[in-house]
């Protein structure tokens, strides 16, 4: 930016987008307008994120404003800001407030809040996806330029591919997690949402720990992953299976067709095993309370992890180590796999008559990655009937580098 009155031009801005779209069900916390502005005020606009308007998921602590992971009476005013948003703050960026999310960070559809439900961007009688729900809507209406959110089975990219924007889940442990209210803490992720993969990549340096190394590729074009057929991918959509190959052939690469089976079954582990157990670790005891502002969706969900036998997680850590030696052999020496960001996109009527049910099938790609200690970033690739579809890329460790070349690479 060139002088303050463009940062604080931009907070304004960012204040009249509000006004106009009039979605309160964004929000957990906004903060006051003269207070953001005084803030903008004082930013050094030499700082590489100045003028940037930034919002901020409810589950993150944000020095004076409460963090409640979606739930009132877990809530608490934090003493100082998560790492992750000190960065953000470090770098020139302003917060606008905390956004809306699926309860403690439980659920991929955006609905799961007393706090209202987080509608689409484009079609409010569509889910804005989750768990980063507000934050994802946020960056997609126009208000904010960056969003922080988390990401444990897609939380950063399947709100990002159902409004249109970039959604990034970094390699594990790239961002630190402190400051930010667990899921599953063993594989929690920062996600960053941003309107295109360069400035959600930009971001990224801004907030890593530290430069990671990329692992080394074979020389040559980039190579790319892709299934067999669609048909591997299970059921889609209407139109998505045609907008997925039209995506793998807009990035003129070379295309390896390659084994997807065991990317989707270690997905099957997240939720359908012994790791929701984690989630109970985290908020179980609170939730065994019974505060009448919990949703009765994501309560229940946690609460059944109580019951897990310790003997399935040694189980299931078995299968999932024989998972990833066949996801990553099947990867080969493709620098990424290309796959659908998710497979369908619901209404938030259909959410309402199956909660279960329909979030249970939004995972079906997202849900591995984390397990399979993956690098991912979400790109939005038009639409199809008149709403977003997006496709996500997914790396191995340390591949970030590698994917934001590959999803900037110029256009054939």
């Amino acid at each position: 930016m060139s002088d303050v009155a463009d940062v604080v031009g931009r907070v304004r801005e960012a204040f009249a987008r509000i006004d106009e779209v009039g979605r309160p069900e964004i929000w957990i916390v906004l903060r006051g307008r003269e207070e953001v502005e005084a803030e903008a005020a004082a930013v050094d606009p030499d700082l590489p994120l100045a003028g940037t308007v930034a919002v901020v998921k409810g589950n993150f602590d944000v020095a004076g404003l409460r963090t409640t992971a979606g739930c009132p009476s877990y809530g608490r005013v934090a003493t100082a800001d998560a790492p992750a948003v000190a960065r953000l703050r470090d770098a020139g960026a302003v917060i606008l407030g905390t956004t809306n999310m699926d309860q403690f960070a439980t659920g991929l559809v955006g609905t799961r809040s007393p706090y209202g439900v987080v509608r689409n961007a484009v079609d409010p009688a569509y889910v804005s996806g989750g768990s980063s729900s507000g934050s994802a809507v946020a960056v997609a209406l126009g208000i904010a330029d960056v969003a922080l959110g988390t990401d444990t089975a897609g939380s950063a990219r399947v709100p990002a591919a159902f409004n249109g924007i970039a959604g990034l889940k970094p390699t594990p442990g790239l961002i630190t997690t402190d400051g930010v209210v667990p899921a599953c803490r063993s594989l929690d992720c920062v996600g960053v949402f941003a309107r295109t993969p360069k400035e959600a990549h930009r971001v990224l340096g801004v907030l890593a720990d530290g430069p990671v190394a990329p692992p080394p590729r074979r020389p040559g074009p980039w190579r790319v992953a892709v299934p067999h057929t669609t048909a591997d991918l299970g059921e889609l959509a209407p139109g998505w299976a045609g907008a997925y190959e039209s995506a793998a052939r807009a990035l003129d690469m070379d295309l390896l067709p390659v084994d997807v089976s065991p990317f989707v079954d270690a997905g099957d582990l997240l939720y359908g095993g012994a790791f929701i157990a984690e989630r109970y670790t985290a908020v179980g005891a609170f939730i065994a309370g019974g505060s009448p502002d919990l949703d009765p969706t994501v309560a229940a969900i946690v609460a059944s992890a109580s019951d897990i036998p310790a003997y399935r997680l040694f189980g299931d850590r078995e299968r999932l180590a024989a998972l990833r030696d066949e996801a990553m052999s099947a990867l080969g020496e493709a620098d990424a796999l290309l796959l659908p960001t998710a497979p369908f996109h619901p209404t938030i009527a259909e959410v309402a008559a199956d909660p279960v049910g329909v979030n249970a099938r939004l995972g079906r790609f997202t849900n591995s990655t984390n397990l399979l200690g993956m690098a991912s970033l979400a790109v939005p690739y038009g639409q199809v009937d008149g709403r977003p579809f997006g496709v996500m890329l997914l790396g191995r460790a340390g591949t970030d580098d590698h994917l934001a070349a590959i999803a900037t690479a110029p256009a054939p």
